[in-house]
C-alpha cells in the first residue's frame, strides 16, 4: 500500500459532531438576522425643498377641426400624412399635414401645411403653407427631424403633362429662419 504525501486532515472526514455544530451555527444567523433588521428606507426630501416635477410634454395640433385653405367643393378633404416635431424651437410641438381633396380620378395634388395650437385653442391653425396645392405636386414622404421638414415630391414638367404621370421628382426641405420657413432642395429636380 502505497501512503500519501499529503497528512491525513481531521475535517476531511465528517462525524456527527461536525454537522451538530455546522446546524448551530446556521440556526445562530438565522435567529440573529431576524432580530438586527436595518432600519426601513425612506425617500424624504430634505426639509425645504420640494420636488420638481418634469415639465408635460406638450401634444402636437391635431388635424380634427382645422380650417385648411383648400376648396374641395362637394368632395370631401383628406389628411394624407402628418408629421410633428418642433419646428420654431419653442419646445412645443408643431404638425405638418399634407391635405388633397379626395378625387375619385387622377392625382390631387397635395398641400403641405403646418399647424400649431395656441394654449386654451380648440382647434389648431394653419399658420404657414409650404407647398400650395395651385403648383400641382404629389408629396410622396414626409418627414421632421431636428427642427427640418423634408419630403419628396412628384411634378410635372409642363402644364401640358396630365395629372396622372408626374414626371419631375424633387427632394425639399424647410427650416424655420428669421420668422420665415425657407426653403432648400437637398438635390437638383430630376425628371422620370
Amino acid at each position: 500500500m502505497q501512503q500519501s504525501a499529503v497528512p491525513e486532515l481531521a475535517h476531511t472526514h465528517t462525524h456527527p459532531i461536525h454537522w451538530l455544530a455546522t446546524a448551530t451555527a446556521v440556526a445562530g444567523v438565522v435567529a440573529l438576522s431576524s432580530v438586527l433588521q436595518p432600519e426601513s428606507a425612506t425617500a424624504a426630501q430634505a426639509p425645504g425643498t420640494a420636488p420638481k416635477s418634469a415639465p408635460a410634454a406638450a401634444a402636437p395640433p391635431a388635424t380634427t377641426g382645422v380650417d385648411f385653405p383648400l376648396d374641395c367643393g362637394p368632395v370631401k378633404l383628406v389628411v394624407a400624412k402628418k408629421a410633428t416635431g418642433d419646428l420654431d424651437g419653442d419646445g412645443r410641438p408643431e404638425t405638418v399635414a399634407v391635405v388633397h381633396c379626395d378625387a375619385g380620378m387622377s392625382t390631387p395634388p397635395d398641400g403641405v401645411y403646418v399647424l400649431t395650437q395656441g394654449a386654451g385653442a380648440p382647434h389648431a391653425r394653419v399658420v404657414a403653407t409650404l407647398v400650395d396645392p395651385k403648383d400641382r405636386t404629389k408629396v410622396t414622404d414626409l418627414a421632421v427631424r431636428s427642427g427640418t421638414v423634408r419630403a419628396s415630391l412628384l411634378g410635372y414638367s409642363t402644364p401640358d403633362v396630365p395629372t396622372c404621370c408626374p414626371d419631375v421628382t424633387d427632394n425639399a426641405k424647410w427650416q424655420w429662419k428669421n420668422g420665415a420657413f425657407v426653403r432648400s432642395t437637398p438635390s437638383e429636380a430630376r425628371s422620370v
